[in-house]
């Protein structure tokens, strides 16, 4: 089975049978209890308790404060589909004794593919879609990123280092030019060493920070270039008083994609209830806010409120050639209906402080 990405291509989806979903969860449980203990601060992705915004609280602390000057915002090409089977077990192997477990994630890996009736080995990757992948893909960057990247910042970086990595999406903060610089260096001779390569078109490394916009002003070279993370793109900003303040907002490509299938959505519940349409789009709604509606992002989730409010009018006038749906009485369904746009998310100095009680999260 093949899903769409965002950039057209069709991404392999690999569906296990009910009995290994099974057996995956539990074995993923296990090994969980056994590899927190290993993984680092700084990884966030597939891990109990480290959800997105953990991962979005750690990076804007970061940036905030310490000497960040400069962001490599890095994707790695085709992760899932690439990553080394032979590297993983051995990784596998350095923790894991029991033999019964490496020969079962041994048969994860090398079930293959069924599409349209044939069978297609695949010798490479973790096929997505089962619960083995996220933690498989956990172990392999753990050896071949993190403990790189730890070591990297201790021994060779001369300032300031920040690392957030959530699944194969990381952003790394530096001080120095030299060291970024370095730095990327350095990565893409180490990911070549385990058969994984960064994006040429989605790595980029460039100037972010609270000093940037001063810096690239002085220069004439405009403002300073933004990065997307986690479905919001990260800008540098300022506060009423003039500080440096860390804006996050919903990255425009996908909120226009969200609001086209609300759209399509509804067209497809035309000639269903009103009660029934406005707890649906209510549901797409306060799921929206849930996840989007961080400080200083007030305006995106306002305008995606609104756009559905008008997808919803327009859907009910199709209802009827002599529809009486008037914009007036459309406001009042979005009131009863659609929750109203607010931030629901805490600041990020707020939950990171409770979450890690003044200590850092690397370990």
């Amino acid at each position: 089975m093949y899903i769409p990405k965002a950039d057209g291509r069709l991404r392999p989806l690999g569906i296990a049978s009910l009995e290994d979903k099974i057996v995956q969860r539990a074995v993923v449980e296990v090994l969980n209890a056994i590899y927190e203990v290993d993984f680092l601060g700084f990884s966030y992705g597939f891990r109990p308790g480290r959800g997105p915004h953990d991962a979005l609280d750690a990076l804007a602390v970061g940036i905030s404060r310490k000497k960040v000057n400069w962001v490599l915002d890095a994707d790695i090409r085709d992760f899932f589909s690439t990553l080394d089977q032979a590297w993983l077990m051995k990784f596998l192997e350095h923790r894991i004794a029991d033999k019964r477990v490496l020969r079962l994630i041994r048969k994860w890996l090398g079930a293959g593919v069924i599409e349209d009736g044939k069978w297609s080995e695949t010798p490479e990757g973790t096929p997505q879609g089962g619960s083995a992948s996220p933690f498989l893909a956990n172990v392999y960057l753990h050896h071949v990123f993190d403990q790189w990247a730890r070591w990297w910042r201790n021994r060779r970086a001369r300032g300031d280092v920040i690392i957030t990595r959530f699944a194969d999406d990381f952003v790394v903060g530096f001080e120095h030019q030299g060291d970024a610089k370095r730095f990327l260096h350095d990565l893409r001779e180490r990911f070549a060493r385990f058969g994984l390569e960064l994006h040429p078109d989605k790595t980029r490394l460039i100037e972010f920070g609270r000093f940037a916009a001063q810096r690239r002003s002085e220069r004439g070279v405009g403002k300073p270039e933004t990065f997307d993370f986690l479905g919001f793109t990260h800008i540098c900003g300022k506060t009423q008083d003039g500080r440096f303040w860390l804006r996050r907002t919903t990255i425009a490509k996908r909120m226009r994609a969200k609001l086209k299938w609300v759209k399509d959505q509804l067209k497809r519940r035309l000639h269903l209830p009103v009660p029934e349409q406005g707890k649906w789009l209510a549901s797409v709604v306060r799921g929206h806010l849930a996840y989007y509606a961080v400080p200083g992002n007030i305006g995106a989730v306002a305008a995606f409120r609104d756009q559905a409010r008008r997808h919803w009018h327009r859907a009910l006038r199709r209802r009827s050639q002599r529809s009486r749906v008037t914009w007036k009485r459309s406001d009042r369904l979005a009131a009863r209906w659609l929750p109203p746009a607010r931030i629901v998310q805490p600041h990020p100095d707020v939950r990171f402080n409770v979450r890690t009680q003044g200590r850092s999260p690397v370990r």
